[in-house]
């Protein structure tokens, strides 16, 4: 990622994840709150940075585990909670990490999806967005509100939206001069006035696995 890419509220995001992500923003909730609204359980939220959970996705099970440089392999304690939390032996599928900034709690979410299947659920507060983006380009963004779903769609392709027009529900209308994630990341921003440094995001936020 660029440092010119940090100079924004939000649309970095697009930049710092090759191979996809999903953001999600949620209204009145806790980082804990919202993994466990994604399925995670209490004891099983474990603190990590963005590059131990890079670490964590990207290893093979029989990769020995001094090959994880932010975990020291001979502490037992270390090992058998992320093993008893479901980030070893095998990589699980994906990683949600959560933090918060100016009263919203977001969460991020490496190579999958899962938070955009709970948006219902991440709303129950207020609003809830999701943005996800994977390697071959596609890009979908969610929006639900008060418990319920109010839109998904694929921008500029209104035949493949469920619920309510983009520019209905949101006022949001992509007039293709950027990539589809980075013009909602930048409607979020002026819509939101959410500032969220990347180095926040790298440093330990509450996570949890899934697979």
């Amino acid at each position: 990622m660029t440092e010119g890419s940090r100079d924004n509220g939000l649309r970095w995001i697009a930049d710092a994840y090759d191979t996809g992500y999903t953001f999600a923003l949620c209204e009145g909730l806790s980082p804990y709150e919202l993994l466990r609204r994604v399925g995670a359980e209490e004891h099983h939220i474990v603190p990590l940075t963005g590059s131990a959970a890079s670490q964590l996705l990207l290893r093979d099970e029989e990769d020995h585990l001094s090959d994880l440089d932010f975990l020291d392999w001979e502490d037992e304690a270390a090992v058998a909670q992320l093993t008893d939390a479901g980030f070893l032996p095998a990589p699980p599928e994906t990683i949600v990490r959560a933090g918060s900034v100016a009263g919203w709690a977001y969460g991020l979410d490496g190579f999958y999806c899962r938070t955009a299947r709970y948006l219902a659920a991440l709303s129950e507060r207020g609003r809830a967005f999701c943005v996800h983006s994977n390697e071959k380009g596609f890009s979908g963004i969610g929006y639900a509100c008060r418990g319920e779903m109010v839109t998904y769609f694929e921008p500029g392709l209104p035949d493949f939206t469920n619920g309510a027009p983009a520019q209905a529900a949101l006022g949001f209308a992509h007039n293709g001069d950027e990539p589809d994630d980075v013009a909602f990341l930048r409607f979020l921003e002026s819509e939101l006035g959410i500032f969220l440094p990347w180095e926040e995001t790298e440093a330990e936020l509450p996570s949890a696995a899934f697979s």
